[in-house]
């Protein structure tokens, strides 16, 4: 079979606020419980360099319309020509890639997967494009981002539309996004076997539950662009995420899960501490962003009586550059300054249990299942398939057109 569904008879009409979207999603139900028989599925990375010559380009390209000057971007490259200037990311999305295409293939859906980057090739007009031109014209795509705010999830979208609109494919091809999967269990899980593995090791060694801490991290964001991630007040979706918003409260809710379910394997667990901390700041210091520092948090531990401390990559799919150099290069050697026992658990990465997991969310748009049979592990999913208006708006640039959402 083609896929697992036939596009329905009575598709809401489009609406005008939801453009690029297909007949289904272009309606603005912040669920779509009818089938849809999307013929492709689309990648959507952030991409990263290769090799010395790249990286300048593609810090660039990552910070193009802020008028940074290459002196500072090479304040920056180092992180990358620590590591000859490769970052993991683009053969971490091979691989994913891969694992996708043999997951689909076992399940008997054939859908074809198609890679794009929004900062370095391949492209996301190159993937397009390559879809158009295999007679492909009603994607789903799956952005390697769990959560929401910009940069995980608006600006995604905002690049789908700009691609479309730059390579005239706006009125042929539509594209469509599966959920934020922050609480999907498939992304939870590796979370929970990681932490579950590296408390056990510690107590194992007989280092007290009360002495162990587990850090979950994540990428620090504006403060500003926090607090409008997620619906806005006066949507009916719209409820109180408290401070940081729903990107806040989203890292906040998988960790108390996973947390939860390794209590529940090894009671004792219930006496460790954990926090909710963040890395890979890079605006002004006169800018608010998220905090605490994952950093500053280590250096406070040993003054608490901690002993040994596990970092978890909550925020993070797989181990690219702000894994591999802020958490186990910094990170690590804070933890080393500090005199405590340190372990970096795994990101989701290729985990059958994750790739599985991103099926099924494009299965669940290909069945048209209802959100109430949707699986979620927090209270706040299962999240929206078109995302509400002017939700994870850019406050220092503002609103662009963006597909898989309502206007603005």
């Amino acid at each position: 079979m083609t896929s697992e569904a036939q596009n329905p008879s009575d598709t809401p009409a489009p609406h005008a606020a939801v453009p690029y979207a297909s007949p289904a999603a272009a309606s603005g139900s912040p669920h779509i419980e009818v089938p849809v028989a999307y013929d492709a599925i689309l990648l959507a990375g952030f991409g990263g360099p290769e090799g010395q010559d790249d990286v300048i380009p593609f810090l660039r390209n990552v910070t193009r319309g802020r008028g940074i000057p290459d002196e500072r971007l090479e304040e920056v490259a180092h992180h990358y020509r620590h590591f000859d200037g490769i970052s993991p990311i683009n053969a971490q999305n091979r691989a994913l890639k891969a694992a996708l295409e043999a997951e689909l293939a076992t399940r008997g859906i054939e859908l074809p997967v198609f890679w794009g980057n929004r900062n370095w090739a391949p492209y996301l007009e190159e993937a397009v494009q390559e879809a158009a031109a295999s007679g492909h014209s009603n994607l789903i795509a799956l952005a390697t981002s769990a959560y929401s705010s910009f940069s995980s999830c608006r600006q995604y979208r905002e690049d789908f539309a700009r691609v479309l609109d730059a390579t005239g494919l706006a009125d042929t091809v539509s594209i469509d996004k599966v959920r934020q999967f922050f609480d999907h269990p498939g992304f939870v899980q590796p979370f929970i076997d990681g932490v579950r593995d590296a408390v056990r090791a510690f107590l194992g060694d007989g280092i007290p539950p009360e002495s162990v801490r587990v850090l979950f991290s994540t990428h620090s964001i504006p403060t500003a662009d926090a607090e409008r991630s997620g619906p806005r007040e006066g949507d009916p979706s719209h409820r109180d995420f408290g401070p940081g918003g729903a990107y806040a409260a989203q890292h906040l809710a998988v960790a108390e899960v996973v947390m939860d379910a390794v209590a529940a394997e090894i009671p004792s667990a219930a006496h460790v501490g954990w926090e909710l901390v963040y890395q890979s700041r890079s605006g002004p210091p006169s800018q608010p962003w998220l905090e605490p520092d994952v950093n500053d948090v280590i250096a406070d531990l040993p003054g608490g009586g901690i002993q040994a401390v596990a970092i978890v990559p909550l925020g993070f799919m797989s181990d690219h550059m702000e894994v591999l150099w802020d958490l186990d290069t910094e990170a690590m050697d804070a933890a080393a300054e500090a005199g405590i026992r340190a372990v970096r658990t795994p990101t989701p990465g290729v985990d059958p249990v994750f790739v599985s997991g991103l099926v099924d969310l494009v299965a669940e748009r290909l069945r048209g299942t209802p959100a109430v049979d949707r699986p979620h592990a927090t209270d706040l999913g299962p999240w929206f398939d078109v995302c509400r208006p002017a939700c994870c708006e850019n406050v220092r640039a503002g609103f662009k057109p963006a597909a898989a959402g309502i206007a603005p």
